[in-house]
């Protein structure tokens, strides 16, 4: 990639503000979360890049108060590798004066000194509140220096007015408007990582475990583990155990070891109340298992472990889309915008005010004060409240109100992937909860062909949550080669409902059956895809299972790469991902990781590319970060394979660095899933079941299901903001089946950020900036993903 020489603010390379605003973005923390310098790396190099100034306050809110060295201006290589690192290198910390308006003028003043009046805010609502008080009062504040003759009114003129735009961080997820805040992705990495240490010994030793974690206000943190983990019991402050708890809760945990299971996991917010206001402790609940059962019990309490490690993939490339989302919402600032937030909306940068959310947040607190629980759960948005109804739904089992007459299959094909045992463990539970018959295929198709069909019940699947790969095993094969045989089985075990989870040969798979239903009557029943691939290559959908479990592996590889080059100068490291043709793997662990390039297939390079990528790193030799890591997609390119490049590199390079290859292979594949990949497969393993139930019981006449229409061959996936079922037939015309891609992939947008954080001459007219939105009740009635 060609060298980028760090603009001025004499040449900028985005199309001019209206708002006349001094175009001088700057950015500071008030509290320390993982992703914190993700956000701080993209707002500066964003800035610099548009030609602006950038300066970085250390220590928070006191730094901008007490000045000085404290306010200093960035260059590109202020904010190199940092996007691997925990907390905020730029320091944070809590300030009383900011709190005053004494404080506040001398902070002012501090800013005017610098011809600072763009204002980029990472923290929690109290930060993001003093923030636009701040603003609100920066006519008055100059004012005041005027009037004290502290500055001139020429200074004052030229600094009229404060442009204010936050980034939230905080890993409770406590701020109404967003999907995710900055930190939470990590802080749940944290406790599940605790939680499956945990199982193992609570299994050896047959113990239960009650485990706190943080969240004083709001139960998120407790209740996506708690569905992560399949907790036996959850406490969250939105919504109280009802009176009596103690002898329900006491009486569900005897149940589970007397049906065999070694082992209790109780998870508790820190914030947990009983319907009376009280706190409910840890320790409480612990004594109370250990005096009504005699189980041998622990207490855990994690506290700020859960702010420490690695920042998630997730965290990395959140914060990097937020942090360059607020520097184009700083330039496009007019004097009528509000104080805004940049915001996480499916996968969509949006920007809110500032306040709205803020008030909002404020409902949800005022709701649980004034004991109007189901209120304040409706309030924290409609994600927050399905993850509380899986949750009661899949911990214990319901006995159904009658047997339904429907039998469902369920199968996994393809290649394994982290999630495809959460979504079968859910859609097993919820099948029997709605009174359905299910059969769990080993194997595939293949299994199917074969009749490796045997019932399954609740307790088959406890414990599959956290577990990598498939239980059930999976094959790559394809229907078409044992027709006869699936029809078979089909008719024999009377399957009425087929849910397959897996990758591109599962929607393939289901396609094929879909075709043949005029030859064979038997395939007229209701079909569900649940993509699961670490490619994210199935049609369909913009995530599949699996490929967050990817993407944080090959992360963590490349973060071991890059520190073992930190002792050895001027080396360049090509690593090789998986993907297939897709190389939304290569592209998102290279945002991640801070990637110098990362070639893919859907964004075609030539030798002239690679040229100016050497040219690139050669320059980048010449500074104090003398090292490079270049991704490359494996089926990127015919002829440019990974030899080619490392000999490429190894030959331009020579005798100013050197080359090393690293192939990542299948330990992407392996491993324990992610949080997000947990929920993801649980909740859409319950929505495809519903769907299914909801799709049988129309098809349903004489006794029989018959279902021949479009709409019966389904995959379900995450559309941008909502949950959407399209039919393999529909998808069949948008799919590039040579190179198994679906014919349009939104993460390639995701590509300008990469290459603009790495420093790429590229023109921003690419760039498409996020749109105004406000905060509603109604809006946070509608689901906006997982």
């Amino acid at each position: 990639m060609p060298t980028a020489i760090p603009t001025t603010a004499e040449t900028p390379r985005i199309r001019p503000s209206t708002s006349g605003a001094c175009e001088r973005p700057l950015c500071f923390p008030a509290r320390s979360n993982n992703g914190m310098n993700a956000a701080v790396r993209a707002v500066t190099r964003m800035g610099i890049y548009v030609g602006a100034k950038v300066f970085l306050i250390y220590e928070g809110y006191e730094g901008l108060v007490e000045g000085g060295d404290n306010i200093k201006q960035a260059t590109w290589l202020s904010v190199s590798n940092i996007i691997q690192l925990g907390g905020t290198v730029i320091g944070s910390a809590r300030c009383k004066a900011f709190t005053t308006r004494q404080g506040r003028l001398r902070a002012a003043r501090n800013l005017v000194e610098h011809g600072i009046t763009n204002l980029c805010v990472i923290g929690g609502d109290g930060s993001l509140t003093g923030a636009d008080v701040f603003r609100a009062e920066w006519a008055g504040l100059l004012d005041e220096l005027l009037r004290d003759g502290l500055i001139s009114e020429e200074v004052a003129k030229a600094n009229g007015r404060l442009n204010v735009v936050g980034l939230v961080g905080s890993i409770d997820n406590d701020f109404c408007g967003t999907d995710m805040t900055i930190g939470t992705d990590s802080a749940l990495h944290r406790i599940m990582e605790v939680i499956d240490a945990i199982t193992t010994t609570a299994q050896s030793h047959q113990r239960t475990f009650v485990l706190e974690v943080m969240g004083r206000h709001c139960g998120y943190l407790a209740l996506v583990s708690g569905l992560a983990s399949g907790a036996d019991w959850l406490f969250i402050p939105e919504s109280p155990p009802e009176d009596g708890w103690e002898d329900l809760m006491c009486e569900r945990l005897g149940e589970t070891r007397s049906r065999g299971s070694r082992l209790n996991i109780i998870i508790i917010a820190e914030g947990a109340i009983d319907r009376n206001g009280k706190p409910i402790s840890s320790n409480y609940v612990k004594d109370l298992v250990v005096q009504r059962l005699g189980f041998d019990t622990r207490v855990t309490v994690l506290g700020h472990v859960q702010r420490g490690g690695t920042p998630s993939a997730f965290d990395r490339v959140l914060s990097s889309k937020m942090g360059m989302e607020a520097v184009m919402a700083l330039l496009e600032a007019t004097p009528d915008t509000p104080a805004c937030v940049v915001s996480l909306s499916g996968n969509q940068s949006v920007r809110l005010p500032l306040m709205e959310c803020v008030q909002v947040t404020k409902d949800v607190q005022k709701a649980m004060d004034e004991k109007r629980f189901d209120e304040a759960i409706q309030l924290r948005g409609r994600s927050f409240e399905n993850n509380w109804n899986i949750y009661k739904l899949l911990a214990h089992q319901k006995p159904a109100q009658e047997k339904s007459p429907f039998s469902l299959a369920i199968l996994n094909v393809g290649a394994p992937a982290a999630g495809m045992n959460a979504a079968v463990r859910s859609a097993v539970r919820i099948s029997i909860c709605r009174g359905h018959t299910i059969y769990a295929v080993s194997d595939g198709f293949e299994g199917l062909a074969k009749g490796q069909i045997r019932e399954v019940g609740w307790h088959d699947v406890a414990g599959w949550l956290g577990r990598g790969g498939s239980m059930l095993g999976t094959k790559r094969t394809l229907p078409k080669t044992c027709m006869e045989k699936i029809v078979e089985n089909v008719r024999k075990f009377n399957i009425q409902g087929l849910l397959v989870i897996g990758g591109f040969e599962a929607y393939e798979g289901v396609l094929q059956l879909v075709e043949a239903r005029g030859q064979y009557e038997e395939l007229c029943i209701i079909m569900c895809v649940i993509p699961a691939t670490i490619s994210n290559n199935v049609p369909g959908t913009d995530f599949s299972l699996g490929s967050d479990t990817a993407v944080n592996a090959a992360m963590e590889s490349c973060d071991r790469i890059k520190q073992s080059a930190s002792g050895t100068k001027r080396r360049v490291f090509i690593v090789e991902t998986m993907g297939g043709y897709c190389g939304y793997l290569s592209t998102v662990t290279g945002i991640a990781v801070g990637a110098d390039a990362a070639y893919v297939y859907e964004d075609p390079f030539t030798i002239h590319d690679l040229k100016a990528n050497v040219e690139h790193l050669t320059d980048k030799m010449k500074t104090d970060i003398q090292r490079g890591l270049v991704l490359r997609n494996e089926k990127c390119h015919e002829h440019y394979t990974t030899e080619f490049l490392y000999n490429l590199y190894s030959s331009e390079g020579k005798g100013i660095f050197d080359c090393r290859i690293n192939v990542l292979g299948h330990l992407q594949q392996g491993g324990a899933p992610t949080p997000f990949d947990r929920n993801y497969g649980t909740k859409l393993g319950v929505k495809a079941v519903l769907w299914m139930s909801e799709k049988l019981q129309e098809a349903y006449r004489k006794g029989r299901v018959f279902a021949n229409s479009a709409d019966s061959a389904c995959v379900i996936g995450l559309r941008k903001k909502v949950v959407a079922f399209s039919p393999v037939t529909e998808l069949k015309k948008v799919t590039d089946f040579e190179h198994r891609l679906p014919q349009e992939q939104w993460w390639l947008n995701l590509r300008l950020m990469l290459k603009m954080l790495a420093n790429y001459q590229i023109s921003l007219t690419e760039y498409i900036s996020g749109k105004m939105e406000h905060v509603t009740r109604r809006t946070l009635s509608i689901e906006k993903g997982f």
